[in-house]
């Protein structure tokens, strides 16, 4: 059982702000810790702040007119707000976003090979990395040859994180991992995850609209409301709550409710109050 308070923080986000285009005030004081090896899910609805959370961690807000204005944020103690998303990758931190974005054009290996791009430790180690990315992806290795923009959504998800795992990260910002696809690769694309914290130690910070499977993967989870945190804990106890239960899984201690009595509910969260 991986133990989340007594693991070496990696990652610290302290009480930000972001502002998009001087006046949208997106994350109002946010704060979580990743510790090194844990899988931490940030969880939430569709523009509860999830993905500017990893974008503001990534240094990723500029090119969107986004900035953090308040609060920090340390990767190994050090802050890492005037890092370039280049430099930051070279410290062990990518992210993965939303949508897959592989290089269509390309090969499903030349895109994996695109990850390793910043490496200066020699084929042979590159080589051994994509033996090992095939390791957790077999199915990449059957459509090695096959142009990228021809696979489906889940192989498209599968490159992703194969790419990332090929620049041989410490942490890995996974942007809605099951966005499009189908319930089975869902679970198999969360069930790699797993392998791969656990094979090769690298940590996840993980944006999800799924709550229901992130938490039966996660260690810790964060829930976000309106760019707020208002809910935190272990992936279990949050699995137990009956807030989140209610409010995220559609049940409650009568049973499974139906989507239409969750959004009602939605209107009357008692955390928000």
């Amino acid at each position: 059982m991986f133990d989340v308070e007594n693991s070496e923080t990696l990652l610290e986000v302290n009480n930000i702000e972001v502002i998009y285009n001087h006046v949208i005030l997106v994350l109002k004081g946010v704060s979580l810790s990743v510790p090194k090896g844990g899988i931490i899910a940030l969880l939430g609805g569709n523009g509860a702040g999830k993905t500017t959370t990893l974008k503001a961690i990534s240094n990723l807000l500029a090119s969107e007119r986004g900035a953090v204005t308040k609060g920090s944020i340390t990767y190994r103690g050090a802050r890492v707000a005037d890092l370039n998303p280049a430099a930051l990758v070279k410290r062990g931190v990518i992210q993965v976003m939303e949508g897959r974005h592989c290089f269509e054009h390309l090969t499903v290996e030349e895109n994996l090979m695109t990850g390793a791009y910043t490496r200066g430790d020699g084929s042979a180690a590159i080589k051994a990395d994509l033996e090992m990315v095939y390791g957790y992806f077999p199915r990449l290795r059957e459509r090695r040859r096959s142009q990228a923009g021809y696979t489906s959504g889940g192989e498209q998800q599968m490159i992703a994180i194969g790419r990332a795992l090929m620049s041989r990260p410490e942490t890995i910002l996974l942007d809605e991992p099951s966005m499009g696809l189908a319930p089975q690769l869902v679970e198999q694309i969360f069930e790699i995850v797993k392998a791969v914290n656990e094979g090769e130690g690298v940590t996840f910070l993980l944006a999800e609209q799924n709550t229901n499977v992130a938490l039966r993967f996660a260690h810790y989870g964060y829930i976000l409301e309106s760019g707020r945190v208002v809910m935190d804990g272990p992936a279990a106890a949050l699995r137990e709550n009956p807030d989140v239960k209610e409010f995220y899984l559609g049940m409650s201690d009568e049973g499974r409710k139906s989507f239409r009595d969750v959004r009602s509910y939605r209107r009357r969260k008692r955390w928000l109050s």
